[in-house]
């Protein structure tokens, strides 16, 4: 039985169209639900993991000034991520998330909190996510399925 994810691929595929992402509270839950599809090695071209801000800094380029003034956990910094892998690994779309897992509120923002930018040929798509789950992992699945729910929304609206 075909996924949502499948569809993600069969649509990236046909348009011809490459991908990357960087992920910070997902760890990698992004990049790797689409390794899982069988041909994802023809869109998919890589992706970071920048869960501390040096890597963010060294690997996306996100500058120190706006994680200072927006905190890691902000549009701002989703945004940066985005950009920063595009212009890394020069793909057709991008995803980045960075949020809050907990257990702990950090930066004042609450458990489950994310931001996730989607770049669609040079047009940024900015969300701001809210897991209702309570346990890290769980958190971390239920952002990972939004993001790419919202990815396959406007790949649809390509078509």
């Amino acid at each position: 039985m075909k996924t949502f994810v499948d569809e993600i691929v069969d649509i990236l595929k046909k348009k011809d169209l490459t991908i990357a992402t960087c992920e910070s509270i997902t760890g990698g839950m992004i990049s790797s639900n689409i390794v899982n599809i069988s041909g994802s090695s023809k869109v998919l071209l890589g992706g970071f993991v920048t869960y501390s801000n040096l890597s963010k800094t060294k690997l996306v380029n996100v500058k120190e000034e706006i994680l200072n003034k927006y905190g890691t956990v902000s549009k701002e910094v989703a945004l940066e991520m985005a950009k920063g892998v595009i212009l890394k690994l020069k793909s057709d779309i991008a995803i980045s998330i960075t949020g809050n897992a907990g257990p702990n509120v950090a930066e004042d923002k609450p458990i489950g909190l994310a931001y996730s930018t989607i770049i669609v040929i040079d047009k940024a798509y900015t969300y701001e996510l809210q897991s209702r789950e309570s346990e890290r992992n769980a958190i971390r699945i239920d952002l990972s399925y939004q993001v790419l729910t919202r990815l396959l929304d406007l790949l649809n609206k390509l078509r």
